[in-house]
């Protein structure tokens, strides 16, 4: 019996139906950190629906926001067709909209902590990098040892 996509490859080579599973734990990790992003944004730019005029970090804050959240709004809305279809897609115009919606998320973020006061801008960006390095770091900790699981 063949499965609906039996003979799709993932861009590792290896079946999709081998790889499946770590494919729904990517997709729903990215919808994590979407979902995530977008109750940020909303919650960082509310305070600026009432005020007649912006400075430059809350327009900056506003901006970014209201590129990042209908960006990720579709991510959401794409991994869940993925989802439900069991079939990943890599394609340079899904990696390059994961992009512009991440970090523009991450510039309003700044540009609200920038807001409050420029310390704060500085500090939320050194410590988003450092997030950042720390989970590259682990991950491919991770990656190493599944791999030399797999080879024994």
């Amino acid at each position: 019996m063949t499965t609906p996509h039996a003979g799709v490859f993932t861009e590792r080579g290896r079946p999709m139906k081998e790889d499946w599973k770590q494919s729904e734990g990517w997709l729903q990790q990215d919808n994590l950190i979407y979902l995530g992003l977008i109750g940020l944004g909303i919650v960082l730019v509310q305070p600026f629906l009432t005020v007649e005029s912006l400075d430059t970090s809350a327009m900056v804050c506003v901006l970014a926001f209201s590129i990042s959240i209908p960006l990720m709004a579709f991510l959401i809305m794409i991994n869940q067709l993925q989802t439900q279809h069991r079939h990943t897609t890599y394609s340079n115009y899904l990696a390059l909209t994961k992009t512009v919606a991440v970090l523009s998320a991450c510039a309003g973020v700044v540009a609200a902590f920038w807001h409050i006061t420029w310390l704060a801008g500085v500090v939320v960006s050194v410590a988003a990098t450092l997030g950042l390095g720390i989970y590259s770091a682990h991950y491919i900790r991770i990656e190493r040892d599944v791999q030399a699981r797999s080879a024994e």
